[in-house]
C-alpha cells in the first residue's frame, strides 16, 4: 500500500500566476454543448476562466516563482531543486524544469525534473519534493505545477483554465509530518487521453482529421474524455482514499480544518462531499473564477480561498488530486501564519514586463 510519511518538511510558501485575460462562459463559448451557458455553469460550477494565446505553463510558473522567492527573501543560490508537474510542458523535449532553472538564474548544481501528470499531479509532485527534502541532503525545493493548454475550438474548452503554481518546501526538524496515500489504476488509461502525438501513435495527416466523437467534432491531438467513467472514478475513489488514509494514520476526518479537492467540476465534487458527509463550509471552491486548472487546482484553491484563514492560525488540511491515469493522491499537511502565501499574480499577454499583482 502506498502510504508515506515525511518528517522534517515544511511548506514554506505558495504562489499562483494566471493570465490576465478572462473568458466569461456564455452561449458562444459552449456552442458545442447541448446546454445553455446558464445551465452549464450551474452544473459544472465554472462561470469564467483565465486563458492566453501565448503564455505557457513555464511562463506562469516562472512568474509565480519570482514572486514567491522575493516574498520569502530566499537567496536563489540556496534553491537546490525544481520539480515541475504538468501535462503541457513548454516543449516535448527538453524538460521544462531545466529551462526554468536557467531563467530564474539558479545554480547549475540544481536538481531539476519534469513529471508528466495532470489532476493528481500536485500531490505526486509534493510527495516527490518532500522525499528530496526529508533527509536534509536538499534543503530548499520549488514545486511547480500547472497547465496552459492550447485547444483551439475544443469541445472541452470551457471546463479548463490556465494557471501556474509554485510551492516552496524546506528542511525543518520541527515541522509537522506530511502524509500521503497514493494510487493508480492504469486499466482506465483511455478515460482521459490524447490518442496521437506520442510514440504509440505518432503524428500524421490523419491525426488532424475531424471525427465525431460522442457528438463532439474533434481530431486525435485533442483530449478525449469518457465522462461517465471519470465521474464514477472520482466519486468512488476519493472517499475510499480519504477513509483508508484516516484508518492507516489512526485519525478521523474531524481532525482536519479544510478539505481541498481537485477542482474537477462542481457536480462531481459535491457528490464526493455528500458521500463523506463533510461540512460544506470546510470544502473551498475556486472553480467559479478559474475553472479546472488541472495540477494547479489544489494550491490555487488554497491561495485564493484560504489565505485569510491561514494568516490567522495553523490550518490542518487534507487534500486529494484525482484524474488522468487514472491516478489519485491524498495528502495532509499543516500551513499557517509561518507559511508565506503570495498575492495572486496576473500576467499580461504581451511580454515579461507586464505583470500585475492583485
Amino acid at each position: 500500500m502506498a502510504f508515506l510519511e515525511f518528517k522534517n518538511v515544511k511548506i514554506t510558501g505558495l504562489s499562483v500566476a494566471v493570465p490576465k485575460k478572462i473568458s466569461i462562459i456564455n452561449d458562444k463559448t459552449i456552442e458545442t454543448s447541448k446546454y445553455s451557458a446558464e445551465e452549464y455553469s450551474a452544473s459544472v460550477g465554472v462561470y469564467q476562466r483565465r486563458v492566453s494565446d501565448t503564455l505557457t505553463t513555464g511562463d506562469l510558473c516562472y512568474w509565480a516563482a519570482e514572486k514567491l522567492i522575493s516574498d520569502l527573501s530566499w537567496d536563489k543560490s540556496g534553491i537546490e531543486a525544481i520539480v515541475f508537474v504538468s501535462l503541457s510542458p513548454d516543449y516535448m523535449q527538453p524538460a521544462t524544469a531545466g529551462i526554468i532553472q536557467d531563467r530564474l538564474g539558479l545554480t547549475k548544481e540544481c536538481f531539476a525534473e519534469d513529471i508528466l501528470l495532470g489532476c493528481s499531479g500536485w500531490v505526486y509532485g509534493l510527495c516527490n519534493a518532500a522525499s528530496l527534502v526529508s533527509s536534509g541532503c536538499i534543503k530548499k525545493v520549488l514545486l511547480m505545477a500547472g497547465d496552459a493548454k492550447f485547444r483551439a475550438k475544443h469541445p472541452l474548452d470551457p471546463l479548463f483554465g490556465f494557471a501556474g503554481t509554485v510551492t516552496a518546501l524546506e528542511y525543518d526538524e520541527s515541522a509537522t509530518p506530511v502524509r500521503f496515500h497514493m494510487g493508480t489504476d492504469g486499466s482506465g488509461y483511455d478515460a482521459l487521453i490524447i490518442p496521437d502525438g506520442g510514440a504509440r501513435n505518432q503524428l500524421s495527416e490523419s491525426s488532424f482529421k475531424i471525427d465525431n466523437v460522442d457528438g463532439k467534432l474533434m481530431h486525435r491531438v485533442q483530449s478525449r474524455m469518457k465522462g461517465m467513467d471519470v465521474f464514477s472514478f472520482g466519486i468512488t475513489t476519493v472517499p475510499k482514499s480519504f477513509k483508508k488514509f484516516c484508518e492507516h494514520f489512526n485519525i478521523t476526518l474531524d481532525n482536519f480544518d479544510y478539505y481541498v479537492l481537485h477542482q474537477a467540476n462542481k457536480k462531481m465534487n459535491d457528490a464526493i462531499v455528500k458521500k463523506l458527509r463533510l461540512d460544506s463550509k470546510k470544502v473551498p471552491y475556486s472553480l467559479h473564477d478559474y475553472a479546472n486548472t488541472s495540477s494547479a487546482s489544489i494550491p490555487l484553491t488554497i491561495v485564493t480561498e484560504l489565505k485569510d484563514a491561514c494568516s490567522i492560525s495553523n490550518q490542518n488540511i487534507l487534500c486529494c488530486g484525482f484524474g488522468i491515469g487514472l491516478s489519485w493522491g491524498t495528502a495532509s499537511f499543516v500551513i499557517g501564519p509561518q507559511c508565506c502565501i503570495s498575492d495572486l499574480i496576473e500576467v499580461e499577454e504581451d511580454g515579461d514586463d507586464k505583470v500585475h499583482i492583485i
